[in-house]
This record gives structure tokens, sequence and C-alpha cells, in this order.
């Protein structure tokens, strides 16, 4: 698969992020809204990096994990 869907579909995953890869072929991801305080205590970084595209969504993932959050088709069904 080329760079540039893998690009488009972690786009599409991650809509809160941006998602380049550099000239050297790195993955980055950076945030698209400031972190709050209790997110920089727990860890969560602003801008992200990985040697491929599935090290990014690993980073990602742990991202989210770390913030709380989840995509809306890993949350549950919707309280009654």
């Amino acid at each position: 698969m080329s760079f540039d869907r893998h690009l488009a579909e972690i786009a599409r995953e991650y809509p809160q992020w941006t998602i380049w890869r550099s000239d050297a072929g790195r993955w980055w991801a950076t945030r698209h809204h400031p972190l709050s305080a209790a997110q920089h205590a727990a860890g969560c970084a602003m801008t992200i990096d990985a040697d491929d595209p599935d090290g990014l969504r690993d980073q990602l993932r742990d991202q989210e994990r770390r913030a709380g959050e989840q995509h809306p088709w890993q949350a549950g069904p919707a309280p009654p």
C-alpha cells in the first residue's frame, strides 16, 4: 500500500491529529488542540513519531489510552 493511502487511512481514523510522513521517512502525528493539565500529567504528547504506519497507530492508541479517549466505534452502546 502506498504511503499516501496509509496517511489518508490514519488521518480518517484519528481526525483530531495531523498526520504526515517526513522526507526522512518517519511517520508523525500532531494534535490539533493543546493538552490539558490532566493529559499532560498522564504522559500525553503533542507530537509523536514512529518508523512506520503500524508503529504510528500503536503510538496513537497509546495516546488515546493515556488521555482516556475512545474512537466512536470503540465505545460501548449509548446509555438508555
